[in-house]
């Protein structure tokens, strides 16, 4: 194996307690390299078609990737796989923290897990050994109880859980680690839940081997030379970002017209001029220090003093980033950034996506302020534009699926369902899931491709903000496949392939090419699609609410007036990608130029 990996996967099967490795293959690693690429490759073939995402045949996979317990600058993400219950389709999550090193520190590259549990159990590597233990004494705790009491029994291991809404199978659960990191989209939280998986803990002294240490190194302080140089908002980018995490773009995204606001059917001009509470300081007054990701120069994780008044979280507590921000914020029309904290708190402890929360409470509140639900119905909740308190309650309810909380837990499509009476005209999602806080009409103004609503539309899991469609994407995929952090500065240093293809290969002792990488993003899409289209989801069949293409078009604030030709961005970025313009399928040219003939639907 090159250096960079361990060359091994771990196996377990939940129903019958079974845990062994496999070997990775070397030619494998070098098509995929880890990630979600390594992740679908590794698993597409072990999920039948048609299955059901919450019965025990699906497979869950936590994959991290050769750059994992190195020098690499973000290195520290890890991606969680498998067929999602929320869209039907596959799914993927990425999360920071530290639980990607130590996976490779405990002698692993991958956890593959199959099978279901008749109680609840807990899987524990440590240094190469890995063995199921009982965890019916953790099930019912939150994260940061499961996590501090799993990790301090072993020693210090890391350790991603679930929480009371995994556990319940709510279909927007995410996998959570470091008090408050979590993979939060597609669902898996819930795979892990009907798992009766209640968390994996991984340790050990292992150290990853790296071919050429002080190039690694080297490349790391130019890396970090060109961070401190770079300007964005009148601070170094390291500076934002220690100072204010994603929270200090919030106020330069609201005005630039990126925030949806209103249930993505309004603007700050007309419905939130003051938007004071979700400003960058505003998340940031109650910070008392910052934590980082595993050896990340740029932490950026703001950590909150203890709140006071109505919102009495603990000390401890993980600073909003924008996307939760705008979620509970703009989207419901509330500038009262305590209650932002409170629900980013009730959320992180219970497992649950914020997206998906805070777009399933703006859901609710247009559909009370239109009448289709009432206060009887709601538990006795007010849900009014802004009515932060409100905002709270409902929350605390969908995490725990209580009362109303219940109708709303598995997401707004299937909420619309449950309600009827109209209430999808209000369900804002794609193909099942609730986009990301980033509206696509911005991509228009921008003529940035790299925007356009097509991502929401195509990407194999719907509604993703941080992806491209088509070869916009390909740079972002391979991000995905390599374990980088976003975050971590990569969309804006001026060169960002010379530090991929740098990195890469000092660790591994490889020659790749940036030309070669970019072909491992767009295969890594591609397979991902594959599997989508294997389970006869052709997504330009999917829902997406006309609301993200500007429909009706907004008659206040940044885009008014402005439309998406959906169409056209598909079509074009279809041709590009040599796929079917109806079916979507690639040609075979481009799956054998992509090495992917063996998996053609």
């Amino acid at each position: 194996m090159p250096a960079g990996y361990t060359g091994k996967i771990l196996r377990a099967n939940l129903t019958d307690g079974r845990v062994w490795n496999e070997t990775l293959d070397e030619d494998i690693c070098r098509s995929f390299i880890g990630g979600y690429g390594l992740g679908c490759r590794s698993i597409f073939h072990l999920i039948k078609p048609g299955i059901d995402p919450l019965g025990p045949d699906n497979i869950l996979g936590f994959f991290t990737g050769p750059l994992a317990g190195t020098p690499a600058v973000g290195s520290s993400r890890f991606e969680v796989v498998g067929k999602s219950p929320l869209t039907g389709g596959w799914g993927d999550a990425n999360c920071g923290g530290d639980f990607a090193p130590y996976l490779k520190f405990a002698g692993y590259d991958a956890i593959i897990i199959e099978g279901a549990s008749d109680r609840p159990v807990y899987l524990l590597v440590d240094n190469g050994r890995a063995v199921l233990r009982d965890a019916v004494e953790f099930w019912g705790k939150d994260t940061y109880e499961t996590e501090r009491a799993i990790g301090d029994r072993h020693g210090g291991a890391r350790v991603a859980c679930i929480g009371p809404a995994g556990e319940k199978t709510s279909l927007i659960a995410g996998i959570m680690t470091k008090h408050g990191s979590t993979a939060a989209r597609s669902g898996l939280g819930a795979v892990m839940g009907a798992k009766r998986l209640k968390a994996v803990a991984v340790n050990g002294n292992y150290k990853p081997s790296i071919a050429r240490h002080q190039e690694v190194e080297g490349l790391r302080r130019q890396y970090l030379d060109e961070l401190r140089r770079i300007k964005v908002l009148g601070l170094s980018y390291l500076e934002l970002y220690h100072r204010y995490g994603t929270s200090g773009w919030t106020r330069e995204m609201i005005e630039i017209g990126s925030s949806p606001f209103k249930n993505w059917g309004g603007s700050f001009t007309a419905d939130m001029p003051d938007y004071g509470g979700l400003t960058a300081e505003a998340a940031s007054r109650n910070r008392i220090h910052n934590e980082n990701c595993w050896r990340c120069p740029v932490a950026c994780k703001g950590i909150l003093d203890k709140g006071r008044q109505e919102y009495p979280y603990e000390a401890g507590l993980r600073r909003p980033e924008y996307e939760t921000q705008i979620a509970f914020g703009a989207m419901c029309l509330n500038n009262n950034a305590d209650s932002i904290n409170m629900a980013n708190d009730i959320c992180n402890r219970h497992g649950i996506d914020t997206i998906s929360a805070g777009t399933a409470v703006a859901f609710a509140i247009e559909c009370y302020e239109n009448r289709i639900i009432s206060r009887e119905e709601t538990d006795g909740l007010e849900l009014t534009w802004g009515n932060h308190r409100s905002i709270v309650a409902l929350t605390e309810k969908i995490a725990r699926r209580e009362g109303f909380g219940a109708v709303l837990a598995d997401g707004v499509a299937l909420a619309a369902r449950r309600i009827g009476r109209g209430a999808e005209k209000f369900a804002v999602h794609v193909g099942g899931q609730e986009p990301g806080m980033h509206d696509p009409k911005l991509g228009i103004a921008r003529k940035n491709d790299r925007l356009s609503a097509a991502r929401y539309l195509m990407d194999a899991t719907p509604g993703r903000h941080t992806q491209g469609f088509g070869p916009s994407g390909f740079e972002g995929h391979l991000l995905n496949c390599l374990n980088l952090c976003l975050h971590a500065g990569y969309k804006i240093v001026r060169e960002p392939m010379r530090y991929f293809t740098g990195f890469l290969n000092s660790v591994t002792g490889w020659d790749t090419t940036g030309e070669e990488l970019l072909k491992v993003g767009e295969r890594a899409a591609t397979l991902r699609h594959l599997f989508n289209l294997r389970e006869g989801l052709n997504p330009r069949g999917r829902f997406m609410h006309p609301r993200m293409l500007g429909l009706p078009p907004l008659t206040s604030g940044v885009h008014t007036g402005v439309t998406i030709d959906i169409d056209e961005q598909v079509n074009r970025n279809l041709d590009a990608l040599d796929w079917d313009r109806t079916t979507t399928a690639p040609s075979l040219k481009k799956l054998h130029e992509l090495g992917l003939e063996t998996f053609a639907p």
